[in-house]
């Protein structure tokens, strides 16, 4: 994807309409995910250049998109923070990162103090993780929506939603889960890219073991 020119936090300000503040912590945010990404593959370095849109722009777009009402989210596979992280920062509520490599979960615990964010960041494997009832759970680059269910099931209830943004393969990821879930989809557009969609699904429930 072509990166909009000279796109940075005044875009992003422009583009999200956050406090002064919020753009200041993500600021800190970008300088330590640059020093970092130099010795820890944090993010690909094609995207680095492009990482207000790539990274920041992405992650919030999911923001909106989140009930007010929603007290508990679960970020799965959290690596750099996107979108868990940044959604913590915009004010999500009880915000919980869940990542597995020790080295980012320092990393996310650096920006979390240096921000100054509350936020919960846990140390395991996804599906060891001791579940808990959530509202909202979302997941970036980690899995296909296939595996993504299966790992957000134990903490799903009637009303959480899934948030899940995707590529390209997207309706292949949805071909693939329709004989084992039931589920509410709603395909939501992507602001960084026409090619990309975020996938909202609500009342998500097994209906079989496996295809």
């Amino acid at each position: 994807m072509k990166r909009p020119p000279n796109y940075g936090p005044k875009e992003f300000s422009s583009d999200t309409l956050v406090s002064r503040e919020t753009v200041e912590r993500l600021q800190i945010y970008a300088k330590v995910l640059l020093k970092w990404n130099q010795t820890v593959n944090l993010v690909g370095q094609s995207t680095i250049e492009n990482l207000w849109h790539r990274h920041f722009l992405d992650s919030a777009q999911l923001y909106p998109r989140i009930s007010p009402n929603s007290q508990v989210l679960l970020d799965l596979g959290s690596g750099a923070g996107f979108p868990g992280l940044v959604l913590a920062i915009m004010g999500c509520s009880c915000v919980h990162l869940v990542e597995k490599d020790r080295t980012k979960t320092t990393f996310l615990r650096e920006v979390a103090r240096l921000t100054e964010t509350e936020v919960h960041i846990h140390n395991a494997q996804i599906d060891a993780f001791e579940p808990f009832p959530v509202d909202i759970v979302t997941a970036r680059a980690l899995a296909p929506i296939s595996d993504l269910l299966v790992w957000a099931e134990p903490f799903l209830g009637s009303e959480s939603v899934c948030l899940f943004p995707k590529g390209r393969n997207v309706e292949e990821e949805l071909t693939s889960i329709y004989n084992i879930w039931e589920t509410e989809i709603v395909r939501l557009p992507s602001r960084t890219d026409p090619q990309s969609t975020i996938v909202c699904m609500r009342g998500v429930r097994r209906v079989r073991t496996s295809s």
